[in-house]
């Protein structure tokens, strides 16, 4: 692996690309999608959570990752109140918005996976915990179907 001279870039590069390459497997062989899919997804979740659980997840994320998920946010905003899974597929949506053509309900699949996978597992739980009913299924369902896949 190139080396930037900066131990820290390092790290967060062969992070950041471990998790992409986890979407890739998944959804096909754009990097530049994945990581267009992987802020789609991480924006509609964060917007979704209260400001310090939003914040502690944050703190878990790889470097680049963590300026991907904080990237346009307003930290004033209250959480949204788009409850359902079809709201928050629809923002997942918009995010991917000029990118190319994929099933939204895959990408959040994949991605909510991966963020499950790299994050520590109780931070992760208290995450889904926090997520509206339909989506907390959601993600509950596909972890478990991951796990039947392992």
């Amino acid at each position: 692996m190139p080396s930037s001279g900066l131990e820290v870039f390092d790290r967060t590069l062969q992070a950041t690309n471990i998790w992409l390459d986890d979407i890739m497997a998944e959804l096909g062989p754009d990097r530049q999608g994945a990581w267009r899919e992987l802020g789609a997804v991480l924006h509609a979740l964060r917007d979704r959570l209260p400001l310090e659980l939003a914040a502690h997840l944050g703190a878990q994320l790889p470097l680049l990752v963590r300026g991907l998920y904080y990237d346009q946010w307003h930290v004033g905003a209250p959480p949204a109140h788009r409850r359902s899974l079809d709201e928050f597929l629809a923002d997942v949506t918009e995010g991917l918005r000029g990118s190319r053509p994929v099933n939204v309900r895959d990408v959040a699949r994949v991605v909510l996976v991966t963020l499950a996978r790299h994050v520590d597992a109780g931070q992760a739980d208290k995450v889904i915990e926090a997520m509206p009913h339909e989506i907390r299924a959601f993600w509950r369902g596909e972890l478990e179907a991951a796990d039947d896949l392992e």
